[in-house]
């Protein structure tokens, strides 16, 4: 039986901005609670106090208080020393409200390679706390000097053997080691798990600091098994918090709302993949069914001459709209110049652009309570008399991608209720839209992977790196099971352009290139040849 969602937190590390802005992002969008990093403290123009008391009007807890760094295992006299620095950041923690505080393993020169004077000191350390009313909870940094892992943190927490220390497990420190938590459960008791932190990254080949510094993603967005770590977790009796803890150098330049909507999302996604809080089933695709243009009517007649010229023809008037429908075969592309339209608003911000995608889905109203529960926006274009309602739901750039079924027994599709169908319209080439690629500012990546993932369920393919005379290009594939619908997503990390050629050259448009699937493609490029069509100069 599903259990019931734990509370969710995240670090103020992840975002950008001042403390304050942090914070409301985080309740924003829907966090139970945050951890209060130590520099966001320090750099905020106010008190712990001021900040307990902004995180109560926004209905935020603070779960934890963090980084206690380089403590135990010293000798003296930083050993006292480091006593009473604890007892100052216990000074803070009570003027913030939170009962408890993580310290990392150390990484000091000078730290002493013996488990059990650290154990002595963390038990001196959690006495202090515990006469205060306050906790410590102990976690092994994956590049510690001589406590990595978490059995060794363990040990030492074992050792020290005090009601008021416990552990602190981070799925990036154990994951990026090769470790797992599989013999957490009957290791060690549940009471003792005081916290957890979550991440996820890509799989890289660099030294772990750097990886962990600049590299951390949300769970969802990058290789690291971090599912089955929060199944052992749980398995082991958890029943804290689940708080993410990222540092991406990528997050904390952009937007703090948006970053702060990715973070709860990948938490709701993760609790479904463990089994805590199942989500409406992913769907089952089978292909692209339009791509649909923003246009105004020059635009779309310049297009239509474009498109022509690729075997295309009008062969559709939208029964209530300003839409045409144009076909070549089984690709079928949408020219949208409907006044006060979601097209049209793209329109006036990019010009002439893809606006939208429809992929075909066996059950559109579960897919929109799928984005619902991940709090993407839904989009329900008006309609007229006797017109299907085809749902659709924002990406992350505010192009909509629309759910659209196949008829059960190959009955009458939404074209002949939506559309002015002109007869003999099946004539054509191409089979159908193969791919669409689409290029983003690199900020806008990890979002995008985000939404691809846990709306439509589709898996990255083997990313590549392609060197561009303005830059090098970064661009992963991600593509159904039945490799039905394949999306490739590209990002350029040119200092000149900023996004190199692919959005600056046409005013942030996010589609790089449509490619269509053709019995013979040969013959296909020579019939648009045929008919004056600009081709590529491929040098």
């Amino acid at each position: 039986m599903p259990q019931r969602s734990p509370p969710r937190s995240i670090a103020t590390v992840c975002l950008s901005g001042t403390l304050p802005d942090k914070l409301e992002a985080a309740a924003a969008a829907g966090f139970d609670g945050v951890e209060i990093f130590e520099n966001d403290l320090l750099t905020f123009d106010g008190t712990p106090a001021e900040v307990r008391r902004m995180c109560e009007d926004l209905d935020l807890a603070i779960t934890i208080f963090q980084p206690f760094r380089d403590f135990e295992g010293m000798p003296e006299p930083q050993r006292s020393r480091n006593l009473d620095r604890a007892e100052r950041k216990f000074d803070t923690m009570q003027a913030l409200g939170t009962d408890l505080i993580l310290v990392c393993s150390n990484v000091h020169a000078a730290s002493l390679p013996e488990p059990a004077r650290a154990a002595e000191d963390l038990r001196a350390m959690a006495e202090r706390a515990a006469a205060r009313s306050l906790r410590v909870c102990y976690e092994a940094l994956a590049w510690g000097r001589h406590v990595s892992r978490w059995r060794q943190a363990w040990e030492i927490v074992r050792q020290a053997d005090h009601a008021a220390l416990g552990l602190c497990l981070d799925s990036f420190h154990t994951l990026s080691l090769g470790d797992d938590l599989g013999a957490l459960a009957g290791t060690v008791p549940a009471e003792k798990l005081f916290f957890v932190q979550l991440a996820d990254a890509p799989k890289l080949s660099m030294d772990v600091l750097s990886w962990s510094r600049h590299h951390r993603l949300f769970p969802g967005q990058g290789e690291l098994p971090v599912a089955g770590f929060l199944t052992d977790l749980l398995a082991a009796g958890y029943a804290g918090p689940l708080s993410l803890e990222v540092f991406n150098d990528e997050f904390r330049a952009a937007p703090s709302r948006r970053i702060a909507r990715d973070g709860l999302r990948s938490l709701v996604i993760l609790e479904d993949r463990a089994g805590v809080a199942p989500l409406p089933a992913l769907p089952k695709l089978s292909g692209i069914e339009f791509v649909e243009f923003a246009v105004d009517h020059a635009a779309r007649e310049e297009l239509g001459r474009f498109v022509g010229a690729l075997g295309f023809r009008r062969t559709g008037l939208h029964r209530s709209k300003d839409v045409e429908l144009w076909r070549n075969g089984g690709a079928n592309l949408v020219f949208n110049a409907e006044p006060d339209s979601a097209a049209s608003e793209r329109f006036e911000q990019l010009g002439a652009c893809v606006c939208a995608m429809a992929v075909r889905v066996d059950d559109a109203a579960r897919i929109v309570a799928r984005a619902e529960k991940l709090s993407y926006a839904v989009w329900r274009e008006r309609i007229g008399a006797g017109e299907r309602r085809i749902p659709a739901v924002r990406a992350p750039d505010g192009t909509l991608v629309y759910l659209v079924e196949d008829p059960p027994g190959g009955g009458r599709r939404f074209w002949e209720d939506d559309f002015h169908l002109e007869a003999g319209d099946d004539g054509g080439e191409l089979l159908g839209v193969d791919h669409v690629a689409q290029a983003m500012t690199p900020d806008m990546m990890d979002s995008f992977v985000l939404f691809y993932r846990a709306l439509l369920g589709l898996l990255p393919d083997a990313p590549w790196e392609l060197p561009d005379p303005y830059g090098l290009v970064r661009s992963s594939a991600f593509i159904d099971g039945g490799g039905s619908v394949r999306l490739p997503l590209n990002v350029s990390e040119s200092r000149r352009t900023g996004t190199g050629r692919f959005v600056s050259a046409h005013a942030g448009a996010g589609v790089h290139h449509v490619a269509f699937l053709a019995a013979d493609a040969v013959a296909a490029v020579d019939a648009a040849a045929a008919k004056g069509a600009p081709l590529l100069d491929i040098p």
